[in-house]
C-alpha cells in the first residue's frame, strides 16, 4: 500500500500550513488538503464564542463544545470517505487532546494507510509567527506548542524552527518513499 492520508499535527503557528503547501508541490500524486482551520472558517458565527461551539480564553486556550464536536465528527467522516474513495488527503490538525485526539482520528481513518507527522516548533518561534500573522488569538501558539504532542505517536517528526518548510516536506516524502519501497504499512 501507499500512503493515503498524511496527518500533520502541531500547535498553532508551528508551520503546518506552509508544510502542506510544500508537500503538495513536491509529492508526485495530486493531494487534497483539509485542516481544522477550514472547518472553523465554515462554522456559523453563532458557534464562534459559544459554549456549544468554540470559545477562546485570555491566554489562547481553546474550549470545544458539544455542537462543534458533532460537526467535527461529520467533517472527519467526510474526509475519511474521500480517502477511501481514492483521494489522497493531507490533514492539518491540532490535537488539543494529545493522544486521545490521535486515537479519535485513527478511528475515523481505520483501514487507510496513514502517515502521522509531528510538526514541532519552539514556543517562542511560534509566538513570533503568531504575532506576525495577525489572525490568531495571542497566546494560542505557546499554549498549544507542547500539549498537542503529549501521548501522540508519530512516524516522522520535523521541527520547522530548525529547518525550512521545504526541507521538512522532503523529510516526509523520503519517509513515504522508504515505507513504500519496504512495504511498511501504517494504520
Amino acid at each position: 500500500m501507499t500512503t493515503q492520508v498524511i496527518v500533520l499535527n502541531g500547535g498553532s503557528s508551528a508551520g503546518k500550513s506552509t508544510m502542506v503547501r510544500r508537500l503538495k508541490e513536491i509529492l508526485p500524486d495530486p493531494w487534497i488538503s483539509f485542516g481544522v482551520d477550514d472547518l472553523i472558517e465554515r462554522l456559523p458565527p453563532s458557534l464562534l464564542e459559544s459554549e456549544s461551539g468554540l470559545t477562546f480564553g485570555p491566554n489562547g486556550e481553546v474550549n470545544v463544545g458539544d455542537e462543534f464536536m458533532r460537526l467535527q465528527d461529520a467533517w472527519m467522516r467526510g474526509i475519511a470517505a474521500m480517502a477511501k474513495a481514492g483521494a489522497r488527503i493531507i490533514l492539518d490538525e491540532v490535537f488539543l487532546g494529545g493522544g486521545a485526539s490521535q486515537e479519535r482520528t485513527r478511528r475515523y481513518l481505520e483501514g487507510l494507510d496513514v502517515l502521522w507527522v509531528g510538526v514541532r516548533c519552539a514556543p517562542e518561534i511560534a509566538a513570533e509567527r503568531e504575532i506576525a500573522r495577525g489572525d490568531r488569538v495571542i497566546g494560542m501558539a505557546v499554549s498549544q506548542a507542547e500539549v498537542v504532542h503529549e501521548g501522540v505517536v508519530y512516524d516522522v517528526e520535523v521541527d520547522t524552527g530548525r529547518a525550512e518548510s521545504l526541507e521538512c516536506a522532503r523529510a516526509v516524502m523520503a519517509y513515504m518513499s522508504e515505507a513504500a519501497r519496504t512495504g511498511t504499512v501504517r494504520a
